[in-house]
This record gives structure tokens, C-alpha cells and sequence, in this order.
């Protein structure tokens, strides 16, 4: 197993240090998978029942919190066919857990003693409390206008919390420095995340009778759950255990979208795009993606599609998923609207089997 840039073709071993190529570019594993669900093992009911399509050697520790498994529900019990997947309900609040479990797994069997991670929130708890559970010194740094209830969290799991001016750029910008130093556990250049995240995809099928759905909406900042769907989907379908995979359907907010930009005018590349104002959905403010090939392979290879949000139609969706029921961050509810527009726009057609992702918990936003 070894990392791979997919731009220049070089390899590299693994390494706590090492995160990104040479070049500049984001990196990939290179490894071979196999779906292979086990409910003997005691970590049955979390990710860790598809442990040997992970790429985690057999003798080591996981490091867990019982992540996963989530419940897949219909949104309205008379419209059956639009499915929302409760990621949100993972230990820490988000779906982000998937990805820190793996990635957390992995940097202890290097031996790593400390990380750095830069986050809008989410991420940045999900990476303090599986460093906590690891036994590994953290230190996150965010944006200062992440919400008070996402930094406390991640001063509660005893990470060394640094704020910084600025938007989410100037915070990514500002990691990279100590990433010179230190390991840089990031939910966006280390593909070892990934690993984790394409559990979504793997339960998705599970829990619908080992089927694809026709469309699976998420939203889109970075990227890490479209490209956690592109990449298990494309497992399952590898290994034969589903014929087509689902369309990949992204949502973002209309004062940060370089991919819906890139989607509509259908350009080879994404190309960055100021914030142009404030949105509801602080998780999916990124400029410019950092595996933005990636993205626009997972587009193109699974005939998706991009749509935008405005903070009217967030606020419309967290009250109709909270007439459901459901207690979302906003970043989670423009999957709402999102889905009324692909309907609108004829990519979502009557009797579609549809999920939708919804990644993070209201309990610690501030809206």
C-alpha cells in the first residue's frame, strides 16, 4: 500500500509527515478493497464491520467510538422514496467521525504523538475527540466565526484550540505552517479520511437490501462525503455487489459554489471563487477544493449533478426537517431544498429511490 498522485503518477511510502505530493497535488491510496460485512465481530454495529475493505492492517488497535451504522429513514412516511441517512447521530455529531476513526486507527500505528487539523467546527471535533480516545496531543485551529458550540466541544476533548482572522481559507492557510512540523491530520488532504467516509456508501446499500439508490444528495464544501460516496460506490460496483451506482447529487450555498460553477459552465477545471457573503451553512464554505479532479470525475463518472442554496431556502429546510422531527445544523438542511430543485430541474424523476445525507447535529450550531 502506497500513496499515489493521480496527476503525476509518483508514488510515495507512507508517512505521518507526508500528505500531499511534491507537486503540490492531493493524494490517493493505492491499495485493493474487499466488502466484506461482519456481524460476529464485537465493533459490528459501527464501520468497523467492513473492516476488510479498510486499509488497516489485521493486528491493529482501533481506535472507536462506535461511529456508523446510522439509521437510514424516510423523510415523510407517505413518500417512501426519498430516504435520509441520520449521520448526524454519529458520537460526536457529525459524519466526520467516520473519517476520524480511520484516520485516527492510522496515525497510531505509525506511533504519531501529535496532530494538527484545520476545521469549520465539525471536522476539528471529530479529530480532538478520536486524538483524545488515541492518546494523541491535538490542536485545531478554526475560523473565528465557527460556532461557540463546536469550540467548546473541541476544548472539552482537551485539543489546544487556535482561532483564526480571516475565513476558511486564511485558517487552511494558517495550518500549514505547523503541518511543516507536525503530523497534519487533515479531513481533506489525507485520504485516509476517505477511507472512512466511504463507509456512507457501503451502509447505504446494506441497509437497503444490498441496492443502490438511484440518487444520493450530500453537501458539498471539500468534498470529503462526495468523495467518501464516489469511492465506495465504485467499490461496491467493482466487486459486483451493485450494477450502476447512484448519481452523486451536491449541494452548496450560492455565496460559495466553485463546483456548481465548474458543473454549469462545464470547465475541464474549478476555479476558485471568493466568498461572496455570509451563508447559514458554515460547513461547506471552501473556495477552492482540494481534490477538485477528483470531484469532477465523481460528477462525470456517475452522471451527477450540482445545485446552489440561499440562506432562505436553508432556513426553509431546517423547518421542514424539523416538522419530521429532525434536529439538523443548517449546513445539513440545504439537502431540502436541494432536492426540490434536482426535482425541478428533471434530474430527480417520480419513483427515484433518493438519500440524502444529513451530516451534522443542531445541538451545537448557532443559527
Amino acid at each position: 500500500m502506497n500513496y499515489l498522485c493521480d496527476k503525476c503518477n509518483k508514488t510515495y511510502e507512507i508517512s505521518p509527515l507526508r500528505y500531499k505530493c511534491d507537486c503540490g497535488n492531493a493524494l490517493t491510496l493505492a491499495k485493493e478493497s474487499h466488502i466484506c460485512p461482519n456481524p460476529q465481530v464485537p465493533a459490528a454495529m459501527s464501520l468497523w464491520r467492513y473492516r476488510e475493505a479498510l486499509p488497516i492492517e489485521v493486528d491493529t488497535d482501533i481506535v472507536t467510538l462506535g461511529e456508523g451504522m446510522t439509521p437510514l429513514v424516510p423523510l415523510d412516511v407517505n413518500a417512501p422514496e426519498h430516504f435520509v441517512k441520520l449521520d448526524y447521530l454519529c458520537p460526536t455529531g457529525s459524519y466526520k467521525d467516520r473519517g476520524a476513526s480511520v484516520l485516527l486507527t492510522h496515525l497510531k500505528a505509525l506511533g504519531v504523538e501529535a496532530v494538527v487539523e484545520d476545521s469549520s467546527g465539525n471536522a476539528g471535533a471529530a479529530i480532538a475527540a478520536y486524538s483524545a480516545r488515541a492518546g494523541i496531543h491535538c490542536t485545531i485551529y478554526c475560523p473565528e466565526s465557527t460556532s461557540q458550540g463546536k469550540l467548546r466541544q473541541i476544548s472539552a476533548y482537551g485539543a489546544e484550540l487556535k482561532l483564526v482572522p480571516g475565513n476558511r481559507m486564511a485558517t487552511t492557510e494558517a495550518v500549514k505552517r505547523a503541518a511543516e512540523t507536525t503530523c497534519y491530520a487533515s479531513h481533506n488532504w489525507h485520504p485516509f479520511f476517505l477511507e472512512g467516509t466511504k463507509t456512507l456508501a457501503y451502509e447505504i446499500v446494506e441497509q437497503l437490501g444490498w441496492r443502490a439508490p438511484t440518487h444520493v444528495i450530500c453537501p458539498v464544501g471539500f468534498g470529503s462525503i462526495y468523495l467518501g460516496l464516489f469511492i465506495g460506490f465504485q467499490e461496491l460496483q467493482t466487486q459486483g455487489i451493485i450494477v450502476n451506482t447512484p448519481r452523486l447529487l451536491g449541494v452548496q450555498p450560492d455565496v460559495c459554489c466553485p463546483i456548481y460553477n465548474a458543473y454549469v459552465n462545464k470547465t475541464a477545471s474549478i476555479t476558485r471563487m471568493a466568498q461572496t457573503g455570509k451563508t447559514l451553512a458554515e460547513g461547506t464554505t471552501a473556495e477552492l477544493p482540494i481534490r477538485g479532479q477528483m470531484i469532477l470525475d465523481g460528477i462525470a463518472t456517475t452522471d451527477g449533478a450540482f445545485t446552489t442554496v440561499d440562506n432562505t431556502d436553508i432556513k426553509i429546510g431546517l423547518e421542514i426537517l424539523s416538522a419530521k422531527g429532525i434536529y439538523v445544523e443548517p449546513t445539513s438542511a440545504v439537502v431540502v431544498k436541494g432536492y426540490q430543485k434536482f426535482q425541478e430541474t428533471g434530474i430527480i424523476s417520480t419513483g427515484d429511490l433518493v438519500v440524502s445525507i444529513l451530516t451534522g447535529i443542531g445541538l451545537k450550531a448557532s443559527f
